[in-house]
């Protein structure tokens, strides 16, 4: 006895464990300095390789820091620092996919010099894994096998694919500037949308820039621009659910500011790394029911998970959060500026059709205290909990992208801080399914010959002809055409006669 197989694959994504790691910056420096203001980062995955068991990327954190010298001056120093990671899991196997997220919790000032500034930041890093699995199942078989098929939809990975495109903002500042202390370009995604053979990713560029006016003034300016973008990726179709993964070239953001008659005119150019993955359903034929007419079979079958990918779900919130001063920290007089802001996810879910985002922000504050003349850098913390309505299910798996933009702290009584800000979050949902099928099939023992040319069958109410068939292990369409007067499924219980001498039919079912 012989059967033929099938293979058809199966996606799954799993959350790989989040560990921690420490990773050691050493920027260069030129000048003298008095203190370090405050220390703008972010952290991204560059590229990874995928072996069995294990991820090895290559990651780099963008540092923006703001100093102030001997000499009273405001400085910036823009550095790059690479670091290279992994993930470990047993289910990890070449030719997965991987999405990465790496965030900075915190990080200490090491050590300043005049030819070196040594930071330490502490890193969290998480994962979704993608994986494509095959499951194989038995298809046909031979003349005396029965079968009864059916067809199943199964999650499917269709590929993954990369791009890289530019915005460009221009925009006006209506009095003259001395310096520009820092720039910053978020990027979040509102909008995913399967074509044919191509992703559509639309979204926003949101640019902040801090900097100095000639009259000494502090000033912060918001641009955003919206951009819609085409992915190739072949194999995709209208009916495939897609997620797209959107980062900044941090280190090859270009500022360049032009004089004009009022003022200055600001160009900022943002590459933008995007990844598209998508996710379809398709049909697959599979044994539903097997039995022999010449033997006993033992039948065996496997479960297999899958994940089965949802829309992308876009939301805006707002948080706000308080901070009081220690005692031991200089009163405010006047918040010079913010110096840069980041966003820590912590947790995500979805509970009683609400969706939950979890995490902490913290905004360096530069302010003057006027009794010492000095200026001072204080970090506000504020955790924070958001949650809009979702049509995911309780349980299913998230990931999500936030941006975190309009950032606002103001003062009260000289030691009070109040934040306020928005987010921007991309949340891609996901749900387990889990299918089984036929996957082995073993011969115990053929039947003996049959003691009698004619079998009384006792049939209940709802039984279908193949229910009788294989309950006395003949062909189905040996009840169905012996027996022409009966409907299947049964409407009452019947009796059922059944001829086991040689007999064959035609198309029709007319004895030949």
């Amino acid at each position: 006895m012989s059967f033929e197989t099938n293979k058809f694959n199966v996606v799954k994504k799993k959350k790989l464990e989040k560990s921690t790691f420490n990773v050691e910056c050493n920027v260069e420096n030129s000048v003298e300095i008095d203190k370090i203001l405050s220390v703008c980062h972010t952290s991204q995955a560059d590229s990874a390789e995928i072996l069995n068991g294990v991820v090895n990327y290559v990651g780099y954190i963008d540092l923006c820091i703001v100093y102030l010298t001997v000499d009273g001056e405001i400085g910036t120093i823009n550095a790059s620092c690479p670091f290279t990671s992994k993930f470990e899991d047993n289910m990890i196997m070449v030719g997965d996919k991987v999405c990465i997220s790496v965030e900075v919790e915190d990080y200490s000032v090491e050590s300043v010099t005049s030819s070196n500034i040594k930071i330490s930041c502490a890193c969290e890093q998480s994962a979704m894994l993608v994986l494509s699995r095959g499951v194989e199942t038995i298809l046909t078989g031979d003349d005396d096998i029965c079968l009864k098929t059916d067809e199943i939809l199964v999650n499917t990975l269709v590929g993954e694919a990369k791009d890289m495109f530019t915005i460009e903002s221009n925009f006006s500042i209506k009095e003259p500037i001395r310096k520009i202390i820092s720039s910053d370009s978020q990027v979040c995604v509102k909008a995913v949308e399967s074509g044919v053979n191509f992703v559509s990713v639309s979204g926003e560029v949101v640019t902040r820039l801090l900097y100095l006016t000639e009259n000494d003034r502090f000033e912060t300016s918001y641009v955003t621009d919206n951009f819609k973008e085409e992915v190739e990726l072949e194999g995709v179709t209208r009916e495939s659910v897609s997620e797209a993964m959107t980062t900044v070239r941090k280190s090859s953001v270009k500022c360049e500011i032009e004089t004009a008659e009022k003022g200055v005119e600001v160009r900022v150019i943002v590459p933008i790394d995007v990844k598209v993955v998508a996710y379809t359903e398709k049909s697959e034929t599979v044994i539903k029911d097997i039995y022999s007419t010449k033997c006993e079979l033992e039948v065996s079958t496997i479960s297999f998970e899958m994940s089965k990918q949802l829309a992308s779900e876009f939301y805006e919130e707002k948080i706000d959060g308080t901070l009081t001063l220690d005692d031991n920290k200089p009163r405010v007089d006047k918040i010079m500026f913010v110096g840069g802001s980041n966003i820590v996810v912590t947790n995500s879910y979805v509970k009683e059709g609400e969706f939950f985002v979890e995490g902490v922000t913290k905004t360096n504050v530069i302010y003057l205290n006027d009794e010492t003349n000095s200026l001072h850098s204080v970090v506000v913390e504020v955790p924070f909990v958001v949650s809009d309505k979702t049509d995911a299910e309780d349980g299913a798996q998230v990931s999500v992208k936030v941006a975190l933009i309009d950032v606002d702290v103001v003062v009260k009584k000289g030691r009070e801080f109040y934040f306020d800000a928005k987010l921007k979050i991309i949340a891609e949902f996901s749900c387990d399914e889990i299918g089984a099928v036929i996957s082995t099939v073993e011969t115990a023992g053929e039947f003996g010959e049959r003691d009698c040319a004619i079998e009384l069958v006792f049939a209940h109410a709802g039984q279908t002809a193949w229910d009788v068939a294989k309950s006395i292990k003949v062909k189905e369409e040996n009840v169905i055409y012996q027996n022409p007067d009966l409907v299947f499924p049964l409407e009452k219980d019947e009796n059922i006669v059944v001829f086991h001498k040689a007999q064959s039919f035609d198309s029709q079912g007319e004895n030949v």
